[in-house]
């Protein structure tokens, strides 16, 4: 007797397993699908909404053909908990559908809507299959709103002119899934609604990845123009300092992103008479290296009175004054002149020149407003007697307002502490130290860092 039950219970479960095959086969493919676009978009690190939304739904859906097989049921004794889940599991697979389609486009200008009403409904059926189990309430209002939601949709795409080859696909998925779960819900011995899903979701596979392909073809040819962006940026940085037996410069640019917002320049009228500009423009990026550009133009409009920073300065802002869309642009300008050993000396806006003489670092300041503020602003400058082996800074506020893991800034008195560690080294020694010290400094590099260093040489 006991070996009569045993041969018939392995009988019952070879003829459930023969009778569930194709659904465990597809919940199978389903949940393969879920697992490797999840896994797709983690090495991507990216999030793509479409992929997500894909592989969630996918994953469910596959789960919920092997929870709802006999031939589980038939090695999980039944119980109030497995079906409480199973039902929760039934309500939840139409939210990340809904979010699919709202993130692809297909639900029109009402999508946000209809999608935020959806998910409402969806949860709170999810939560009550889970407090009071799957009643034939809930399990009513979830099979006449899902009905009603797919013919809304496929009246939707039918009617709706095919604005591009995604939606002509969608359609066809929709349609042949609508009809097969339309069908299903009126004849549930039929169980035709999984090939319906596997076709929605290769229409979904589809789209999801022609719009990832799409969306990589995109972002490749956005580097390139930012590649192209950043090399001609770099052409309006001086290739080379003049040659001076005077005064020996050197300057590292280091911005945050490709393109940046600071720039510096030299103004030359022969080897010993020349003006350093430096220049930094709010914001970051493209708008902000853009600007950069048109602050190169103002400079060297203003050439004339390359020898006097106040009326340099006023004359760049005027030309700047209206045209900036709303950012602004700070900036300082010296004049170096070699024969009388002076400097002159003006600023908008910029953080204090730095002068290292004798091991001592000293701040110049002479400060007016911020360039594109204003346009009748005045400015004023202040002279500087130089003497052999001054060492001049000119920087942007990036280096003083880095910021370390505990949120605390650079600042004015390291930067001077550095500075005068140099004392000693070459330009170009001292300047590569200096922004290695920011550097290490600040975990992450969260504005552009631009030093000019002048030395004056020794007799």
């Amino acid at each position: 007797m006991f070996l009569m039950d045993t041969q018939l219970t392995a009988s019952q479960v070879l003829n459930a397993f023969h009778r569930d095959e194709p659904y465990l086969i597809l919940g199978s493919a389903f949940t393969t699908v879920g697992v490797v676009s999840i896994a797709y978009c983690v090495m991507r690190r990216r999030f793509d909404a479409l992929l997500v939304w894909m592989a969630v739904f996918a994953h469910l859906y596959g789960q919920r053909l092997w929870m709802n097989a006999s031939l589980l049921r038939m090695t999980i004794p039944d119980s109030e908990f497995f079906r409480r889940l199973g039902a929760a599991t039934d309500y939840l697979v139409p939210i990340p559908a809904f979010l699919f389609f709202h993130a692809g486009g297909f639900l029109g200008r009402r999508g946000k809507w209809i999608t935020v009403g959806m998910i409402a409904l969806f949860s709170v059926l999810v939560a009550g299959a889970v407090f009071f189990g799957p009643l034939a309430a809930f399990r009513l209002i979830n099979n006449s709103v899902i009905v009603v939601l797919i013919l809304s949709m496929m009246v939707g795409l039918v009617l709706r002119p095919s604005v591009d080859r995604d939606f002509a696909v969608m359609r066809v998925g929709l349609c042949v899934f609508g009809v097969l779960a339309i069908c299903d819900n009126l004849y549930r011995a039929l169980k035709v609604e999984p090939y319906g899903f596997a076709v929605l979701l290769g229409c979904f596979g589809y789209v999801a990845a022609r719009r990832t392909v799409k969306r990589e073809e995109e972002l490749g040819e956005i580097q390139r123009e930012l590649e192209l962006a950043r090399q001609i940026q770099l052409s309006l940085l001086p290739a080379v300092f003049p040659a001076s037996a005077v005064f020996r410069m050197e300057a590292r640019y280091v911005p945050m992103q490709s393109v940046a917002g600071d720039l510096y320049d030299v103004i030359e009228c022969d080897s010993d008479r020349m003006g350093l500009l430096i220049a930094d423009v709010s914001g970051h990026g493209v708008p902000a290296a853009l600007i950069a550009s048109m602050v190169k133009m103002a400079a060297i409009s203003q050439r004339e009175h390359a020898a006097h920073p106040a009326q340099l300065l006023a004359g760049m802002n005027r030309a700047l004054c209206g045209n900036t869309q709303g950012q602004y642009v700070t900036a300082a300008y010296a004049w170096l002149d070699g024969e009388s050993r002076e400097m002159r000396y003006a600023a908008a806006g910029h953080p204090s020149m730095l002068l290292l003489r004798d091991g001592a670092v000293t701040e110049i300041e002479e400060n007016g407003l911020l360039l594109a503020a204003a346009n009748d602003a005045g400015y004023t400058e202040k002279r500087v007697a130089l003497e052999p082996g001054d060492r001049l800074l000119l920087y942007t506020d990036g280096l003083i307002e880095a910021r370390d893991a505990a949120g605390e800034m650079f600042g004015e008195a390291s930067l001077s502490a550095e500075v005068a560690k140099t004392a000693g080294l070459p330009a170009a020694e001292a300047a590569d130290a200096i922004v290695a010290s920011v550097q290490s400094w600040a975990p992450t590099q969260d504005d552009d860092l631009t030093i000019l260093i002048c030395d004056c040489a020794p007799v």
